[in-house]
């Protein structure tokens, strides 16, 4: 019999576990795994002469294809199969606790950010003030022109385009091979991830400017019709709807086994995620939320209408501290190493001790900063009205990198496997690698 290595799952972030699965060898054959060329793990082959070893990817292993191999230690013969090592982004903020931290980027440090340049520019037919997902080696993200774009993360190259009745403001979420996203048109949508086909569309009836989020089977979100929608990810049936004063443009959180909200009635409403009973509501004071909240250290970071960023008990609701803005926060809040990092209409984006409120440090753009932060390995990555991204060093607010593009930037940026990619208002999608080209992943 033949030597065989099959691996499970075939793409894998740095620390992520994959199962190497290898059979055709002799019974009691002591295995070695190797990552490239670095031994990983030992294996024993049983009476069939199958093993199966579970190999974590080392937290240095860089984007691109890896090479596993499994040898008898006998003779030295080998079986050989290709990991991809990726660092996706595949929904708004990242992941559906929506802190904004891209954990497993190793590529774009401080002191290597300042080498991004211009990889590649995708052109669609309107402003693209939705925020990228990067999922498996291709970009998605959608544009006020009705339809959702899919390019290749290296290249740019287009791969498909789905239409849809109106401005797709709505960011992409990309769970399990498919592309869940909302339209103006009162509608989400399911494409297939690969080619676009559509998989199902849910009619809502009001504009679905919130982005979806998708966790446990079930996607998320809030639209005009003042309700936070959950459905069937697998098939778009209703699974249950929670009612607000005000419409729904937040993006909801997923943690702890809850759902986290604004509306624009001026509340953060907490649901219990698989029946949408609601547990409570926070803030108040008649002044709409329209940030997404992000949830971390046991608490929920939203911004305020009002001038602010809150912070509440994410079990409660009970407020735990405010820090004051001089303008309104539509930004969504990252939380990365005891730090939120926010964006204000007042021109700032602030990065504030997570637990006290105190402020860390404040940088000032030119123009509005909507975008919502992104941080990866101590970065802080946001966009502004000013039509520039800037990248600024987490702790400190020191700006090592900025890149202009030919329109405001409300988009808010994804960091994935060792690149940047954003939406401007000039109708653009941009990437950044570093000194140009973003490297083929597959």
């Amino acid at each position: 019999m033949s030597l065989t290595l099959t691996l499970s799952p075939t793409i894998a972030p740095p620390a992520g576990v994959v199962a190497a699965h290898g059979a055709g060898f002799s019974a009691s054959d002591v295995i070695d795994v190797s990552f490239d060329t670095t031994p990983i793990a030992v294996a024993a082959a049983d009476a069939t002469g199958a093993f199966t070893a579970a190999i974590v990817v080392p937290t240095a292993a860089l984007p691109g294809r890896h090479s596993i191999v499994a040898s008898r230690r006998r003779d030295a013969t080998g079986i050989e199969a290709n990991l991809a090592v990726l660092c996706d982004w595949p929904q708004f903020r990242g992941s559906p606790a929506h802190k904004g931290h891209n954990v497993f980027e190793n590529v774009l440090n401080p002191g290597a950010v300042g080498g991004l340049d211009t990889a590649w520019v995708a052109k669609t037919g309107s402003a693209v003030d939705s925020s990228p997902a990067v999922a498996s080696g291709i970009v998605y993200v959608g544009s006020s022109d009705g339809k959702v774009y899919a390019f290749n993360a290296a290249t740019g190259a287009p791969v498909w385009t789905a239409t849809t009745q109106s401005e797709v403001i709505s960011s992409p979420a990309v769970i399990g091979g498919i592309v869940y996203v909302g339209s103006r048109d009162g509608k989400l949508y399911a494409f297939n991830a690969a080619t676009g086909a559509s998989v199902w569309t849910a009619a809502i009836g009001r504009e679905v400017l919130s982005s979806p989020t998708a966790a446990g089977g079930i996607v998320y979100v809030g639209a005009g019709d003042n309700k936070l929608h959950a459905f069937n990810a697998a098939t778009g049936a209703p699974v249950w709807t929670a009612a607000t004063g005000g419409e729904v443009f937040s993006s909801p959180a997923v943690a702890n086994g809850l759902v986290y909200f604004g509306s624009l009635d001026g509340l953060l409403y907490a649901c219990d995620a698989a029946t949408g009973t609601q547990l409570w509501t926070a803030g108040g004071g008649g002044v709409g939320i329209q940030s997404s909240p992000a949830v971390a250290n046991g608490l929920v970071y939203v911004g305020s209408g009002g001038a602010g960023l809150l912070a509440f008990n994410a079990l409660t609701g009970a407020a735990v501290w405010t820090a004051t803005t001089t303008a309104a926060v539509f930004s969504s809040p990252a939380v990365a190493n005891g730090i939120v990092y926010v964006g204000a209409q007042d021109n700032k984006l602030c990065a504030i001790n997570a637990y006290v409120a105190t402020t860390v440090w404040t940088v000032t753009t030119a123009n509005f900063v909507d975008s919502s932060p992104a941080v990866a390995e101590g970065v802080v990555y946001a966009g502004s009205m000013d039509g520039n991204l800037y990248a600024f060093n987490a702790e400190t607010g020191g700006l090592p990198w900025r890149a202009v593009t030919g329109g405001g930037v409300i988009s808010s940026p994804a960091v994935a496997s060792g690149a940047v990619y954003v939406g401007s208002q000039d109708g653009n999608l941009y990437a950044f690698g570093l000194l140009g080209p973003v490297p083929p992943l597959f």
